[in-house]
């Protein structure tokens, strides 16, 4: 056999395929997780070059003639000194055996040989639950030609790796399924997944306790051996060993060991030098934290390293079939939340949608223009926002969440308060009325951030309080204004907090709707053949409009939830914060009259001048979920451009809890904007009676009646929602039966309303509301 000496040794009989494995200590804690080194290229399954999956502790143990890989239950705990309250716990909650093994072999030392060939040729990753989960037809592991990936396959002094090669095969792929999209082969889709063995970290780290306002990922457990009255659930945060090389050192102290990344040497250039130094913003952080310059690092990783080894903090570069999100996962050590392995993942597709984008906006292909790479503006910003989401993803990593309300704190436009929110590229007019994306943006890491990593990473002399230096990091950043709004705070569209959102600008988000508004007009008004190279199809001008027609819909979603929005922080009792407080009634309505200006047509109907240049799309370029919505066939539908634009603010601004929200903030303070209100200004923005008629009014006529159709159809949606509170419905009704009372029946369009009304009052239970008209997906230029 082939013998592999380290960390826990592997013996490889080629000639057999079999691959043994020699635990040296049994009932040993070490740390598993797999992951997969070649992907399935497409962000819809889910299965990205470099994912990785959650880590378990486990451990080998002999029952009889049986070794047993048992995973122990981590989030039972019992922190008593006495053996029985531990069996106790023990007892009392299950542990999971992951697989048994047969003994081949047991040396005197007490090391134990056992085939594990058929624990690493399986499906680890859970690849056939997401085609499962995905409809992708009934696919399975097919042994045969599957196989142990010995290139691939290594032993190192803490840590051991092993990758196999897995064919997923069907006999019957479903037609124009994800998986025909991105194999050679629909009937067999073959991976790599990859198992790692480590070594769990040695003693020195020393937890630090999680606090809601920090903006950092907890690791949460139970501790039964608490004393009554003290809190159950014992939550820490998820952090990097970091320590002092001089333990008296007080600033610019020198780590003992660094933090270091590795990028991906896949990423091509001018990406690379990009991620690198995006990334490497963080030292600036832990600077400002007490660290000496390089305390993070962040180099190429070198030519005769894997990326998949467990060892490396890796910024990987993937590729997928359609864009995505990226991501900033991390193997941490379940015991403690010490990090011990960051894994960012990017797409490579997002710098050309960046790219798509800044095309839309400057139209710069003027006849016998050369744009050169030093001096592209459309290169400059998408290289500018790779730079901001290396450091976004590998801020992930470093143990952060999301602080969606950053983009909201007053700061200047080339300012960055926390590369830990979404940014939209920062776009001003200049004096002759063009987009101008030199300021798209920011650069270096923010204050925010510095902030976070202060609380996370600080290292206090001896003699002080931790606890006390912790607070007042955080009580000096309430002070300046700063503070943290997480996810599920943020993400529409049922969020109520004013100042957290995505992609968005500014701290009044009213304000920054209608200045968005102008420059999306002003771009508008300039696109033309210019927005694509000379020699491309003419159809291709239809891709580069459809980011621009829809540049304002996250600024929208940030106006809404100022409507029914309620202003609040992580409180703790007695840290001084402000409490929960309804948006001014103004402010809601000052958003409520921006957000009216997105459905009106004069914001979504386009220019004959430009419909009458953009044709059917020729043979090779077909539509795709990044296209404008028609119903007219092979034709470019203006019409469902509108109806599709006018859906995404509909969605969020008709979203069941915003509807119950604005009826109890109403009966709490009546100077409060009404669900009546709301509603009532939504339809006559384009109400059959204030259209306008004559030469040239056909097509803005038309664009006006669809939205108010689209309208009425959100009402029956909200109505019709299962969970909604009666309060809600009950409104909803009486706004319904005010359409029907004003709608004209010898009007086609009107009629057609009245009838849907009338079909959703017969049978609410079973009415089928239409869904909202499907959009491209967007910009997501987070991550998830």
């Amino acid at each position: 056999m082939q013998h592999m000496r380290g960390f826990m040794p592997l013996h490889w009989d080629a000639r057999k395929g079999r691959l043994y494995l020699e635990i040296p200590h049994l009932d040993a804690d070490f740390l598993y997780f797999n992951s997969l080194p070649y992907g399935v290229g497409s962000n819809d399954l889910g299965l990205d070059r470099g994912q990785i999956s959650e880590p378990r502790i486990v451990r080998f143990e002999q029952v009889g003639a049986r070794i047993l890989l048992v995973q122990p239950n981590q989030f039972f705990r019992s922190s008593a000194a006495d053996p029985a309250e531990r069996l106790a716990l023990r007892q009392s909650f299950p542990e999971s055996v992951l697989a048994g093994f047969s003994v081949e072999a047991q040396g005197a030392d007490g090391a134990v040989l056992v085939d594990a060939t058929d624990f690493f040729v399986r499906d680890a990753h859970d690849v056939l639950a997401a085609l499962t989960q995905a409809k992708q037809g009934a696919y399975k592991l097919d042994e045969k030609r599957s196989a142990i990936a010995v290139e691939g396959t290594r032993v190192l002094p803490k840590n051991t790796e092993v990758e196999v090669l897995l064919t997923f095969a069907t006999d019957a792929p479903e037609h124009g399924s994800i998986v025909a999209d991105v194999a050679p082969d629909p009937h067999a889709l073959t991976v790599h997944e990859h198992h790692s063995f480590m070594e769990l970290p040695g003693p020195g780290y020393t937890p630090r306790r999680f606090d809601p306002r920090s903006g950092y990922f907890e690791l949460t457990y139970r501790d039964y051996a608490a004393p009554l009255g003290a809190p159950l659930n014992q939550q820490w945060i998820m952090r990097h060993r970091l320590i002092k090389k001089d333990a008296s050192c007080t600033n610019a102290c020198v780590a003992a060991e660094p933090i270091q990344y590795y990028v991906d040497r896949g990423a091509p250039e001018p990406i690379r030098g990009a991620l690198v130094e995006g990334a490497r913003w963080w030292d600036q952080a832990f600077q400002a934290a007490g660290w000496a310059p390089g305390t993070f690092r962040v180099d190429i990783l070198p030519e005769d390293a894997d990326p998949m080894d467990a060892r490396f903090n890796i910024i990987q570069w993937v590729h997928r079939y359609t864009r995505g999100w990226s991501y900033g996962p991390s193997i941490s050590d379940p015991r403690t939340g010490e990090i011990i392995k960051g894994n960012v993942t990017l797409g490579s597709l997002r710098g050309r949608q960046d790219y798509l984008i800044a095309t839309a906006l400057l139209s710069p292909y003027v006849t016998g223009k050369v744009i050169k790479p030093e001096s592209d503006p459309m290169l400059a910003m998408a290289l500018a926002r790779t730079r901001q989401l290396a450091a976004h993803e590998t801020g992930h990593t470093l143990g952060l969440a999301h602080n969606f309300a950053a983009s909201a704190f007053p700061h200047a436009p080339d300012e960055s308060v926390s590369v830990m929110d979404y940014p939209h590229p920062w776009i001003i007019l200049n004096g002759d009325g063009v987009p101008d994306l030199a300021h798209a943006y920011a650069v270096n890491i923010g204050r925010w951030d510095k902030v976070a990593i202060d609380y996370g990473y600080r290292q206090f002399p001896a003699g002080v309080d931790e606890r006390a230096g912790l607070d007042a990091i955080l009580s000096d950043a309430t002070k300046s204004g700063l503070y943290f709004i997480s996810d599920e705070d943020a993400r529409p569209p049922g969020s109520a907090h004013p100042n957290a959102h995505l992609w968005d600008n500014g701290p009044n988000a009213a304000e920054e709707l209608l200045r968005i508004m102008k420059v999306r007009a002003a771009a508008l008004a300039r696109f033309g053949e210019n927005a694509i190279p000379m020699g491309a199809p003419l159809a291709q001008l239809e891709d580069t409009l459809a980011p621009l027609y829809l540049m304002h819909r996250y600024q929208t979603e940030a106006a809404i939830k100022e409507i029914g929005g309620l202003d609040y922080r992580f409180q703790l009792r007695g840290d001084g914060q402000m409490n929960s407080a309804i948006v001014d009634a103004a402010e809601q309505r000052k958003a409520l009259r921006a957000v009216l200006g997105t459905l009106s047509p004069e914001a979504l109907t386009l220019p004959e001048t430009l419909l009458k240049i953009l044709p059917p799309r020729p043979p090779g370029l077909e539509r795709t979920r990044e296209s404008l919505a028609s119903s007219t066939g092979l034709t470019f539908d203006p019409i469902a451009a509108a109806e599709s634009a006018a859906d995404l603010t509909l969605a969020v601004l008709f979203e069941p809890h915003r509807a119950a929200r604005l009826i109890e903030y109403n009966a709490r303070a009546g100077a409060n904007p009404s669900l009546g209100e709301v509603i009532e200004g939504v339809l006559a923005v384009n109400r059959p009676s204030h259209r306008q008629t004559g030469s040239g009014q056909g097509l803005f006529a038309e664009v006006q009646s669809a939205v108010y159709a689209r309208s009425v159809e959100a009402l029956l949606r909200l109505a019709a929602y299962p969970k909604d509170s009666s309060a809600v419905r009950a409104v909803v009704l009486s706004k319904l039966d005010q359409v029907k009372q004003r709608s004209d029946p010898n009007s086609a369009m009107e009629a057609y309303l009245i009838y849907r009304i009338d079909r959703f009052l017969e049978d609410p239970e079973k009415f089928q509301p239409a869904p909202p008209v499907e959009a491209p997906p967007g910009m997501p230029i987070g991550d998830d």
